[in-house]
């Protein structure tokens, strides 16, 4: 079956599912594949339970007109995503970079919804089966995309940008992270900077943070023409400052000669620059300084990222969806900047390092131990490899340190929690 056979079907039944769990009645069903599991295996009971077709590329399951085989699943997902994202003339914003890619993606899509209909990514389905998924998402009643996309190696952001094919594009930031895969940090910064190659190549508008020293070089060294800058630094369409950070972020942004204050959801002063990229696309997209206020204020971050909880016995700032290095030094810079009598420090193993893992692990506990905290906990194999050399509590599992806080429960504090997801922090929230 070819593409455009498929896409007139898609026309007709234009929901996707890959997930028997979730099928929609109606639905094309996409019988991909994992490291675990064949989709073709469910593809009857996709059908079962509702789906109009199934897309299968097993021959041997097919038992009628319903099920289309084409020569491989994932490949039609994405050419089919393709093929659909050249049928849309609409603006298309895409998003990278090592941290703040999600809540900048928020912010756009809160402040941008402000006058237009707008589609982004759902939750974090920007990888080469998310980004397809998204594309097929998108009908033609939206006005403006925005496309988060994520890599931990090189070429993959070149290969999603090839079928989201963004005409508008922006790298929040690079950092450590994801070194074993990019081949060190230079690799993250060419395997990020695929989307600049992309909007470079097709004449697209790339908006660049030019306090970032990184991103400046990488712009510069590429030799960028549409670009428009923010930050502060001189030439930068919009700047800004923090006026309060405790622990919500209270802002001054300016435009030319005139500023605005908005108060946010935000905690973290790391998040003023996704603050001000949504103000400079908003700018760029013709909206208001006041309805860019409301689109930030009305963002409330979830999925801990940078999300304060107030339970009944302390303040938690949640940020334990992911960690890397880069993110881990900005969390512990601003929550040395809070202002509270009883500050603890919670942090996990940091994944994905490779050959840098010692070391990056050492760095942030060296960084941990000059923080103004009156306690540290410190999660993971790789953190308790330096319980002998740096001050706090040092437990191998997050088993073992649910076990300490029921003995020694916490009392009034403010408390940072952050690491790699697969460290499961998010179970010592019932204990705080």
């Amino acid at each position: 079956m070819t593409t455009e056979e498929l896409y007139n079907i898609y026309l007709q039944y234009p929901t996707v599912c890959t997930d028997t769990r979730k099928i929609v009645k109606g639905c094309l069903f996409f019988a991909l594949k994992g490291d675990n599991f064949d989709g073709n295996a469910f593809a009857e009971m996709a059908i079962n339970e509702g789906a109009e077709y199934a897309v299968i590329d097993d021959p041997k399951v097919k038992k009628d007109d319903r099920y289309l085989v084409v020569e491989d699943v994932l490949v039609a997902l994405q050419e089919l995503a393709r093929y659909h994202r050249k049928q849309l003339t609409i603006p298309f914003i895409g998003i990278t970079g090592t941290n703040g890619k999600t809540t900048t993606k928020e912010l756009l899509n809160s402040v941008l919804s402000q006058k237009y209909k707008t589609y982004a990514t759902q939750g974090n389905l920007n990888n080469h089966i998310g980004v397809p998924l998204t594309l097929l998402a998108i009908g033609k009643d939206i006005e403006l995309a925005i496309i988060e996309m994520g890599a931990n190696h090189q070429k993959e952001i070149g290969f999603l940008s090839s079928i989201a094919q963004p005409t508008h594009g922006l790298i929040t930031n690079v950092g450590k992270a994801h070194l074993e895969g990019f081949g060190g940090f230079e690799g993250v910064k060419k395997g990020k900077g695929e989307l600049y190659d992309f909007l470079k190549s097709s004449g697209g508008t790339i908006f660049t943070n030019k306090t970032n020293p990184h991103l400046l070089e990488m712009s510069e060294n590429k030799n960028l023409q549409n670009i428009i800058f923010y930050g502060n630094a001189e030439g930068s369409e919009v700047s800004g400052e923090i006026t309060e950070n405790d622990p919500y972020l209270k802002v001054t942004w300016k435009n030319k000669d005139s500023a605005y204050s908005v108060k946010t959801n935000l905690t973290g002063a790391y998040n003023l620059e996704n603050i001000l990229a949504a103000a400079t696309l908003g700018l760029h997209f013709n909206l208001s300084p006041s309805a860019i206020n409301e689109g930030i204020m009305s963002y409330v971050p979830g999925n801990n990222r940078s999300q304060v909880t107030k339970t009944d016995r302390n303040t938690l700032i949640c940020d334990y969806y992911n960690a890397n290095p880069s993110s881990m030094a900005v969390a512990l810079e601003n929550f040395e900047s809070l202002q509270s009598d009883n500050k603890v420090i919670i942090l996990g193993d940091m994944f994905e390092l490779g050959d840098e893992s010692a070391q990056e692990h050492i760095a942030i506990l060296s960084k941990a131990s000059s923080t103004n905290a009156t306690d540290r906990i410190f999660i993971g194999k790789e953190f308790y490899k330096g319980k002998n050399n740096f001050p706090g509590n040092f437990f191998e599992s997050t088993t073992d340190a649910m076990e300490y806080l029921k003995l020694n429960p916490l009392i009034n504090a403010t408390v940072l929690i952050k690491g790699s997801r697969g460290m499961r922090l998010e179970n010592l929230a019932n204990l705080l």
